[in-house]
């Protein structure tokens, strides 16, 4: 039998890159004393008036088919959220709603990029990326993120790499996994060359919410120049703890949201509408669990720094925001996967930071979800295993 080929496009780009964490559960399932490090899931339920939202909507016969685009009243609602955070108007010709950015960052990948033409994504990214790229047709063109640039894209490595083909610049911000936010130049550079070569933008903004104190969130979107080439994407996952419930979106332009409604519809021809009115609810009332998760996120990111700084060889790459961090394990000898797959015999699963791009071969990704007793267990064993490959390579 003949497969097609977005079948060939995307093989080896599953569950192979999970291969430590899913090994971690298989021990964890048989007994064995892990503390797990890998995914990243916030620390807090759903809250309970959400839930309570959605059974409510269930019980008074919100189950029917959903408008293509998204309910209209949460729509409304996000376009009422963009307006107000984004100093410009947004109305709900300019919002589609989807079940998670995943899926909305797959149908907009469909709409901008095709065979033949070329996405810009920095690397190190998250790890579905290269997917959702390859699943349209498009090349995907890594542009580094340099440690000493606090690994935020820079512009002049965007130009470096920009051809005929180009068609998409894909950003997160904040980024998914060094934490790093995109500053206003950074954005009025990129910018600037999005017009110059008529590029669509593509905001992956799902973290936005997890800003760590000190550091400030700016989105593209609120650049009027940019009004008819950026496109974001989010969800209530991260900021409402709610990631089971699958309640995402894009904004972007009118005419793109039109254009867009006829693939969207392919793939599932709206959401449901009980978890439409639960996701209305959360955005016009904030996320109560959102400002705590960032303070403990940031609480442990500093936990890190201090103890692997001072204790160890090992350096950390403080986020700005979101749920994980980086350490670079190159110190030991290991590069990330041989690193990440020693640790798990001293009790900790963390991801190989080659999960996520080429430039992150002497990294490794740990999540800062899980609660403080079980993150110093973590830091004693990552600590006392750090030392004992210094002691071997010395």
């Amino acid at each position: 039998m003949k497969l097609t080929a977005i079948t060939e496009r995307l093989a080896g780009l599953g569950g192979g890159k999970w291969e430590v964490h899913l090994k971690a559960r298989q021990l964890a399932e048989a007994g064995a004393d892990l503390v797990e490090m890998t995914i990243g899931e916030p620390d807090v339920p759903t809250p309970p008036d959400l839930i309570q939202t959605a059974a409510q909507a269930m019980q008074a016969g919100r189950t029917g088919y959903s408008d293509g685009r998204g309910e209209a009243r949460l729509r409304t609602a996000l376009a009422d959220a963009y307006t107000a955070s984004r100093g410009r108007h947004f109305g709900p010709e300019n919002i589609l709603c989807f079940p998670g950015t995943q899926t909305a960052l797959y149908a907009v990948l469909q709409g901008v990029a095709e065979p033949g033409t070329e996405v810009l994504v920095g690397d190190p990214m998250y790890a579905t990326y290269e997917g959702v790229i390859r699943a349209s047709g498009a090349d995907m063109v890594p542009v580094p993120l340099r440690p000493e640039a606090g690994f935020r894209m820079q512009a002049s490595d965007i130009a470096a790499r920009i051809t005929p083909r180009s068609r998409a610049i894909l950003l997160t911000t904040p980024h998914n996994p060094t934490g790093a936010i995109l500053t206003a130049e950074d954005l009025r550079e990129i910018g600037a060359l999005a017009i110059k070569h008529d590029l669509w933008i593509i905001s992956d903004e799902v973290y936005e919410h997890l800003i760590f104190e000190g550091a400030e969130f700016i989105s593209p979107l609120s650049d009027p120049a940019l009004a008819e080439r950026v496109i974001a994407v989010s969800s209530i996952s991260k900021s409402h703890a709610a990631p089971g419930f699958r309640s995402g979106w894009c904004a972007g332009p009118a005419a793109f949201c039109t254009a867009l409604l006829p693939v969207s519809e392919t793939m599932l021809f709206g959401n449901q509408p009980f978890i439409a009115d639960m996701t209305e609810k959360a955005v016009r009332d904030g996320s109560a669990v959102a400002p705590g998760m960032a303070a403990r996120f940031a609480a442990r990111a500093d936990l890190l720094v201090q103890r692997l700084h001072s204790e160890t060889e090992l350096r950390v790459h403080r986020p700005e925001a979101g749920m994980f961090a980086l350490i670079d394990v190159s110190a030991t000898g290991l590069d990330g996967d041989a690193y990440a797959w020693d640790l798990l015999d001293s009790g900790v699963a963390l991801m190989p930071g080659s999960a996520f791009g080429g430039s992150l071969k002497n990294w490794v990704r740990v999540a800062l979800t899980i609660d403080d007793s079980s993150f110093a267990t973590a830091l004693d064993r990552i600590t006392a295993h750090a030392n004992r490959k210094a002691r071997s390579v010395a």
